[in-house]
């Protein structure tokens, strides 16, 4: 992201137990945004047996894609291929290598 290269950042633990090595990423992705390099948002996503807590980063021109992961994210229904290409595109993956990573995960199934 320093770089310009990868417009989003997306954290996710359990809701209200994030683990000490996520607290250090925060902190040092923190200092960005306090500079104004870096826009941050936190939401919570709950659903009947989970909750999970995010907490996303952006380069303030590609800040958009904050709220179109927590909307991608709230989508009723199952996960599916096209929500994990998607997700994919918000992160900044190429068409090439959400190919890739679906062949992955095909394989896994």
């Amino acid at each position: 992201m320093l770089r310009g290269l990868k417009p989003l950042a997306m954290f996710v633990s359990e809701y209200e137990r994030t683990p000490e090595c996520l607290t250090r990423y925060f902190r040092m992705f923190d200092r960005h945004v306090e500079s104004g390099r870096f826009v941050k948002r936190e939401h919570a996503v709950a659903a009947e047996t989970y909750r999970f807590s995010y907490v996303l980063y952006a380069l303030p021109a590609e800040a958009w894609r904050i709220d179109r992961m927590i909307r991608l994210k709230e989508l009723p229904g199952q996960w599916g291929s096209d929500r994990e290409r998607e997700e994919g595109h918000l992160l900044g993956y190429e068409d090439w290598m959400n190919d890739v990573w679906a062949d992955l995960r095909m394989r896994k199934t």
